[in-house]
């Protein structure tokens, strides 16, 4: 098993297939000049699935397919059907912003795919481009009706919550959210973007948007049957339906139960979101190395995790890499 200095047990691996994205959010990418990973550094799906096997040797059982933007890797379905069907896996997720789900939703849900996030900051179409830095909200809107149209239950909707810009959509979102029985979670502004302009005034804290989603709604009942290890803290509306969840990472980090590693998309392991810090598989997977080794490579990575990310700390030193880069 892969238990940490803190005694914190692993088993949630999330995958990046592609730094590649068809929108430019600010909180994630560039607008230009964006240096993409040439495709030979990518790791292949085969590559993917032995380092699958290995973590699954390891006690890893749930995994999250991220990027960049995971629908822009062309065949994602047939890697899908490759990791459903490995024994030992008992959780397929996958990270998405919902534009090219319109037509892969039902390849994706058929591949077995059991579980979608589907990244959705407003609902009006001129902040959407003011985030995204490129048309595209009907779209997204029309990929969420299609994923339930495939069969997808209990989708999450994730939102990042920003002073001045996406404010005036919390009440919207959540009645959007509620009246099409969708799961949405508000998410702190990280420091993880790639022009560097965050800094704490520009983050709307999950409390303050817990306390307009409560003003309008009514009091939020907290959910105690939630994973402790999920990153969300979520809450039950007064009326019984739908929730509300609030990822506070950067006021209220929950580092104390992670249990989470990354792949990022060209094979290297990291054990923290925020961490300065890389294991490179990719050179095992093609130097004809052996899963042991790259069963010692994973082991090194958890024994060296911190107690926690340290975003909260004056003396925080930011990842020199962006979002679309590590995986979301």
């Amino acid at each position: 098993m892969l238990v940490d200095s803190f005694g914190r047990k692993h088993e949630s691996l999330r995958i990046s297939v592609t730094d590649r994205c068809n929108i430019r959010c600010f909180y994630c990418m560039p607008n230009e000049n964006i240096q993409f990973l040439p495709r030979e550094q990518i790791l292949t799906f085969e590559e993917i699935s032995r380092v699958v096997d290995v973590a699954i040797e390891l006690g890893i059982n749930k995994i999250r397919l991220t990027g960049g933007e995971p629908l822009v890797r062309q065949g994602l379905p047939d890697l899908i059907r490759t990791l459903a069907n490995k024994p030992g896996i008992q959780d397929i997720a996958l990270t998405t912003n919902g534009l090219l789900l319109p037509k892969l939703s039902q390849d994706l849900f058929s591949a077995g795919l059991q579980r979608l996030n589907i990244s959705l900051d407003t609902l009006r179409e001129h902040i959407f481009q003011a985030i995204s830095r490129r048309e595209g909200l009907q779209r997204v809107l029309e990929g969420i009706a299609a994923a339930k149209s495939a069969g997808f239950s209990n989708i999450r909707i994730n939102t990042v919550s920003i002073p001045a810009l996406n404010e005036e959509d919390i009440i919207p979102l959540a009645t959007f959210c509620r009246d099409h029985d969708l799961h949405l979670r508000f998410i702190e502004f990280m420091p993880l973007d790639a022009e560097q302009n965050w800094n704490t005034a520009s983050v709307l804290t999950g409390n303050k948007v817990r306390e307009r989603i409560e003003e309008f709604f009514g009091p939020l009942q907290s959910d105690d049957s939630q994973n402790a290890a999920q990153p969300a803290r979520d809450y039950a509306y007064s009326d019984g339906r739908q929730r509300v969840g609030f990822i506070n990472s950067v006021t209220e980090p929950f580092c104390g139960s992670c249990d989470r590693l990354r792949l990022t998309a060209e094979g290297c392991l990291r054990n923290c979101l925020f961490g300065l810090d890389e294991w490179d598989l990719r050179t095992i997977l093609r130097g004809n190395g052996t899963d042991e080794q790259l069963q010692d490579l994973f082991r090194e990575c958890v024994s060296k995790k911190k107690a926690g990310h340290g975003s909260d700390d004056p003396t925080f030193t930011r990842p020199t890499r962006a979002m679309y880069q590590i995986g979301g």
